[in-house]
Order: structure tokens, then sequence, then C-alpha cells
């Protein structure tokens, strides 16, 4: 399927800026499941690019501060391209990447407790394949419903269980966090989704699971709709939470009251797209 992406997020500011900082996890590679296309990254200030410790191309910039308009600063942060993607979802790991058992480790986001640690026996006591993975899946989408505004980027996988109630990102911290719970290696993965139906899941997030550790071999899973990765699904990041291969995130100083909104759009085209100004 050939996607066409557009993702931007605006920005605006009460007061002057001081400083701001900014990683970006928005570049996809090419692997099994992708092919890129075209892809571009723009931001208010140079960008650098570098490889972070998880193996994802990402981009920093920062800025001083900037004055001028009734906003003492506004821009935006844009990605935009096409990817051709396939419908298999199994990657393997060339060497160069983490190995697998680095995705053993507990975060703060993804600890289990005994909740999340029954979730993973009961569909993972008798041996982890494709079967039982969606069992999982199954399991924790019963037990957290999907409610946008429920949870927030510092919701942990426990808080969301008892809540029960959040969206991906939550769905995905409890599913990895109960795989690990069971021995498996996993990570978390953040990119895009093709839905016509439903425009809102254009920005997305499920799991990798490590099936074959010698190999370094992974399948990936959506939790939010019940699959294993498909042609829909667009990799940006990953790493071992939500926190650690954010798509955009950063430090600022100064600034006020801040008024950030964020636009994905997924399309699937013959044709390449262009980003409006």
């Amino acid at each position: 399927m050939k996607l066409s992406i557009r993702h931007e997020t605006h920005y605006e500011y009460s007061a002057p800026l001081k400083y701001a900082l900014q990683h970006l996890c928005l570049t996809p590679q090419a692997n099994d499941h992708q092919a890129v296309i075209d892809w571009e990254v723009s931001a208010p200030a140079q960008l650098y690019a570098q490889r972070d410790g998880y193996g994802n191309l990402s981009h920093s910039w920062s800025m001083a501060r900037a004055t001028g308009g009734r906003h003492v600063y506004r821009g935006s942060v844009q990605a935009h391209g096409t990817v051709m993607t396939q419908p298999s979802a199994w990657l393997v790991d060339d060497l160069a990447a983490p190995h697998p058992a680095l995705y053993l480790r507990p975060t703060p986001l993804t600890t289990a407790d005994a909740a999340i640690a029954a979730l993973g026996r009961a569909s993972l006591s008798g041996g982890a394949d494709e079967a039982s993975l969606l069992d999982l899946a199954a399991a924790v989408f019963e037990r957290i419903a999907y409610r946008a505004g429920a949870t927030d980027v510092s919701t942990t996988a426990q808080q969301a269980l008892a809540l029960g109630a959040g969206v991906c990102q939550d769905q995905a911290h409890v599913f990895i966090a109960a795989c690990r719970a069971s021995g498996l290696p996993a990570r978390y993965v953040s990119g895009y989704f093709h839905s016509p139906s439903a425009p809102d899941l254009a920005s997305h997030a499920w799991a990798d699971v490590c099936l074959d550790v010698a190999a370094r071999r992974w399948l990936s899973i959506d939790i939010t709709h019940l699959s294993t990765m498909d042609e829909r699904h667009v990799r940006l990041a990953v790493g071992p939470d939500y926190a650690a291969c954010a798509p955009v995130r950063g430090v600022r100083e100064g600034g006020g009251d801040e008024l950030m909104s964020v636009r994905v759009l997924v399309n699937e085209t013959s044709d390449k797209i262009t980003l409006e100004p």
C-alpha cells in the first residue's frame, strides 16, 4: 500500500520564549515492512540528525528567544512524505540494533504489578506464538477500553489497567509489561495507521515481541485493532516505552502559556503529496 503522510505540530506562546530544545523521532526507516519513497522533516531552526541508542533516525533542534507579532513565538514542526508498506508482521533486526534482552527491563511506564503479570500468564503460560500474543492483545483490549482523554503521556501501565480506559499508548504499555513479566522481550512502536473510517487514529502505537532472540526476530502486534502489523501501519521509531521514542519531545524556558495543535493525515495514494505552508 502506498501511503502519503502529513504530520504537523504547531505551537504558539503567550510570553517571550527564552529557549527551546526538541528531539524528534519523525523519520521512518526502510525495513522488511516498508520502503520510504520520500520524506522531509522541518522545524523552526536547523535540524541535526543522529541515530539514537535504539536505532531510530532522529533529529534535534534548538533556538533562542524569538520576538515579533502578537504572539512572541509561533512555529511548526512538520514531517511529510510517502511510504510503501507490505503486509508482513515480522521483522529481523540487524546486529547493530540493541540486543533483544534490553527490552526485558521494566521502565517506569511499563512496570508490571500482579494484575499485569496475571494477564501475561493467562495467555502465554503455554508458550508464545502469534495466536497466544493475539489472545493477550484481546485480554488487554477487554480490560482497557479505548477512551481518548482518559489518560496522558505520564500514565503508567498499572494506572491504565486500574482505570480500565486509555488509548493505544496505554494498551501497548500494558501489553509490553505483561510480555516482559512472562520473560518475553517486548518494545514500544510509534508510527502511523491508515484508517479512512477513523482518522483520529492516524497517529498510533503498538508493540513488537521477540519470539526468537538468537535470530533477533520480532512479531508486531497492534493491540488496539487486535491484529498483527499489516500494510496499514507505518513504523516511525521503537523504544522501551513511549517516553523513549515519542514523535516530539522537548524542554523550554519561558513562553508563558503554550497553545499546541497537532494534525496527522494518512491517505492511500498513487501520487506524492506536498505539505501546505
